[in-house]
């Protein structure tokens, strides 16, 4: 027996308001993507960060949200693989609608997922040093650029007080990052008076872990006579086994610095420290700076794990600045829409962890510091030179002829990412 007409009405109407009451719950929250590698060789580097992404949700969402709608991460694990990076990045924009994603490690994922947003004119916040030649209208870069990082690495080991370093092993894995920066920095070098014979090159790849003959080698050409040191850019978890071959060689930083790129507090877990202190890294923040924001971004990483895990990295800070800078470009626009945010986001500053004011420019990298760290027998970094203000980030390397002449700069109604003379866009 049916139940009366209105009855079905009733009941109708009650389908409808649960329908309508659940579509708008779905539409009053903002997604947000994470897009990192939760397994895979980058994991040992990726994996904090999507963690990071979480605090600051979590966070964020204490404090109201933004403009009033809570956020809600949406995580995916493309596992290491970049075909996969760019598969769910683009299952991120089209199928789950995500406002914004924070992810990439590799230059190699960077570029596998660059076509995706640029074709869905997405947005990418993007926290890792990276090669720059690159400035996309749908990537906001947080990390370091080789003239905030690599380049007064080198010229703090050509210093006195760096050790006065005359002979070079530019070592890397075999990617898009460290073949690039090799490159500068051999052009770099080569403008310092550095003979073609005191420079040598080597890339390994992924997950390489049988290190002793390149170690072997490494101090080989270390034993000239001059000054040499090690320019390291190996990624991901073959720093381990790279760094537990120094200590087996008895690889002295006193005689031959490891000066690394990819290598900060983390990377450096499950390693006795002992044999590796005086060896260095070049970042723009570490675990050790001194600064009330730090204080507090130590704080808030250790009350998210339940104090099981304390210690804070570079691209976790830059994940901060990043994210931090969006939602307050999202309510200055008051609107989630791309086009609006990114228009907001030009002239962003924070307070950063690293005790500097940074700020987003027009040409979608930041003003942000340069530092040095020495290994302690702790496993952390002692900061031992830092830049007396941010270093403006140059997106294309003056020391690649043809990038020498590029500029980047998206401001409205210029719009270039790399042209040699200005282009206006026809809007």
């Amino acid at each position: 027996m049916k139940p009366p007409l209105h009855a079905r009405a009733l009941l109708g109407l009650g389908f409808l308001l649960a329908f309508t009451a659940a579509a708008s719950a779905r539409n009053d929250t903002i997604k947000i993507g994470i897009l990192h590698s939760l397994s895979g060789t980058m994991a040992i580097s990726e994996s904090v960060l999507k963690d990071t992404v979480l605090m600051l949700v979590e966070d964020q969402n204490r404090k109201g949200g933004v403009l009033g709608r809570k956020l809600e991460p949406v995580v995916v694990d493309p596992a290491s693989n970049w075909d996969l990076f760019a598969e769910q990045a683009r299952d991120l924009l089209t199928r789950e609608k995500v406002a914004v994603v924070f992810g990439g490690w590799t230059s190699a994922s960077r570029k596998a997922v660059l076509p995706v947003f640029e074709q869905s004119d997405g947005l990418l916040f993007y926290p890792v040093q990276y090669e720059g030649e690159e400035s996309s209208r749908d990537v906001f870069y947080t990390g370091a650029t080789p003239n905030q990082q690599a380049i007064p690495a080198v010229r703090y080991l050509i210093s006195k007080e760096g050790g006065s370093v005359r002979r070079w092993v530019l070592l890397g894995t075999d990617d898009v990052y460290p073949r690039t920066i090799n490159r500068i920095l051999s052009a770099y070098l080569a403008s310092q008076g550095v003979a073609a014979e005191d420079i040598t090159t080597m890339h390994t790849p992924f997950g390489y872990s049988d290190w002793h003959d390149t170690v072997a080698n490494i101090k080989a050409f270390g034993s000239s006579g001059k000054k040499t040191a090690v320019i390291s850019t190996i990624n991901g978890d073959a720093n381990t086994s790279f760094y537990k071959e120094l200590a087996a060689q008895q690889v002295d930083a006193a005689t031959l610095p490891i000066m690394a790129f990819f290598v900060g507090e983390r990377e450096l877990l499950g390693i006795d420290p002992k044999p590796l202190v005086g060896h260095l890294a070049a970042w723009s923040y570490f675990e050790s700076a001194t600064s009330h924001e730090n204080e507090a971004f130590i704080k808030m990483w250790s009350d998210f794990t339940e104090q099981r895990d304390k210690m804070t990295n570079d691209p976790m800070e830059a994940t901060l600045i990043g994210f931090r800078m969006w939602a307050q470009a999202v309510a200055q626009a008051g609107t989630t829409a791309v086009d609006a945010v990114r228009q907001a986001m030009y002239g962003q500053r924070i307070k950063a962890p690293s005790g500097f004011e940074v700020v987003m420019n027009t040409n979608h990298h930041l003003s942000k510091p340069a530092m040095i760290g020495k290994i302690n027998s702790s496993g952390t970094f002692d900061i031992v030179w830092q830049s007396i203000s941010p270093i403006r980030a140059d997106a294309w390397s003056k020391y690649i002829p043809d990038s020498a002449k590029r500029t980047a700069d998206w401001t409205f109604p210029w719009v270039c990412g790399g042209c040699t003379e200005p282009t206006f866009k026809d809007w």
